[in-house]
């Protein structure tokens, strides 16, 4: 595999957590290999590498992003990578409410409802979570 590939694979098992790249991987298949190698080398081997920002910001960002195009599928994946990343519940709540005047109530709030499980689903297992913002 390239460089960016290993860069990738270490930024985002560093954001989202061993367990659930090894649950990626092993559901890899010969159809999406190519897919998965995309985003592993552009997204975490790239974007989520490069130090022009902070992980904290850059999951921000992410969130943001995720509520305003309505691609709410990966939202638990990105609120629970916040415990990693140092983004507290109330920068995710700035997020929202940002998403909430420059995109849409709808969104903001699905969003929203989507982090408010995902939040309890981690305080029941015991996951740290972020208490304050960077």
């Amino acid at each position: 595999m390239s460089e960016r590939f290993e860069t990738g694979m270490k930024v985002r098992r560093s954001v989202l957590g061993d367990e659930h790249v090894d649950r990626a991987e092993a559901a890899k298949t010969p159809l999406d290999e190519p897919f998965q190698t995309l985003i592993t080398e552009g997204a975490w081997g790239t974007v989520w590498a490069s130090d022009g920002i902070s992980p904290r910001e850059r999951s921000m960002l992410t969130l943001a992003l995720l509520a305003a195009l309505g691609n709410f599928e990966e939202i638990a994946m990105h609120i629970r990578a916040t415990a990693r990343t140092g983004a507290s519940k109330q920068d995710v709540l700035e997020a929202f409410q940002h998403v909430a005047v420059y995109a849409g109530v709808p969104r903001a709030n699905q969003a929203l409802k989507i982090a408010k499980e995902t939040y309890a689903e981690m305080e029941r297992s015991g996951q740290k979570l972020t208490a304050t913002g960077g």
